[in-house]
């Protein structure tokens, strides 16, 4: 939407104040030309003569004097709404939108945590989805993902790490079955797996190409992990979210590490709020990473 409309009603408010050309232009920084083609460009617009011409410069007509009372109301709104605008943009207060999968909720807890204790103005909002939030549309301030490096244009991308995974197991099922001492060991043993249209995890597809049994799927990182501890099969992990009643069969493997990534977009990266929050994350994840 043009803003024309504004620019002559805000030159039209400063000629009725100044009562010239050359005190509105001044006042405005333009070309008294400018100041002319916009009050005429106004006159035109609303079918009725705003000004009387005369030697000494510009008098408001009736009309004139209803219009300047309306545009320094407007323009009072305006100087409020720019405040308020800049105060969003280098202020850290307000929503805080965070977009993340199931998995990882858990482990940002902490960085959340901080980011409001140091900030207590931030109102911050964790959403997990299966569909990637836009950031392009406003739809979150930023993103902490797993897998593949985000292709999306106009993002900013950090790497946060590789997230370790470990396999686990539950002492029922290791009583039973008994404990793997390596990964030859593996062959006779259940797991419990993605379901194969969430088979995207490292170590979901070391598992596959392993062609290892696998006892139970499901899309669900919570569903593995109680399936892991009710004793169904061996599970992967991350150590620092292994829920209690669970043993560690074998250590992180190089080729189960998740990578993580800190995603903003572009036009907000350096806006205060999210670079308060990214400085949270990076501080709280990136060890956790390793």
């Amino acid at each position: 939407m043009s803003l024309a409309p504004w620019d002559e009603l805000r030159t039209a408010l400063h000629v009725a104040r100044a009562g010239t050309v050359s005190g509105a232009a001044q006042a405005l920084g333009v070309h008294h030309a400018t100041v002319i083609r916009h009050v005429d460009a106004l006159e035109d617009r609303l079918g009725v003569k705003l000004f009387q011409r005369h030697a000494k410069g510009y008098s408001p007509t009736e009309a004139g004097q209803a219009l300047a009372e309306v545009a320094g109301g407007a323009e009072q709104n305006f100087d409020a709404l720019a405040a308020r605008l800049h105060g969003l943009q280098d202020g850290i207060s307000g929503e805080l939108v965070i977009t993340t999968v199931p998995e990882l909720c858990l482990l940002i807890m902490p960085a959340v945590q901080s980011l409001v204790a140091a900030h207590p103005a931030l109102k911050p909002c964790l959403r997990t989805e299966e569909r990637v939030l836009q950031l392009e549309y406003g739809e979150a301030h930023l993103a902490i993902r797993a897998g593949a490096r985000p292709q999306e244009p106009d993002n900013v991308v950090q790497a946060l790490g590789h997230l370790p995974f470990a396999l686990y197991g539950a002492e029922s099922y290791l009583a039973q079955h008994g404990t793997p001492k390596d990964l030859d060991d593996l062959s006779t043993h259940r797991f419990i797996g993605a379901d194969v249209t969430h088979i995207r995890a490292p170590f979901d597809v070391w598992l596959q190409k392993a062609g290892h049994k696998v006892g139970l799927r499901s899309n669900s990182s919570m569903v593995r992990a109680e399936a892991t501890r009710a004793g169904l099969g061996l599970g992967f992990l991350t150590p620092a979210l292994v829920p209690g009643g669970l043993v560690q069969v074998l250590a992180p493997q190089p080729e189960w590490a998740v990578p993580i990534w800190l995603v903003t977009h572009v036009d907000l990266h350096r806006s205060a709020k999210v670079q308060a929050a990214t400085a949270a994350f990076k501080q709280i994840l990136a060890p956790a990473s390793g």
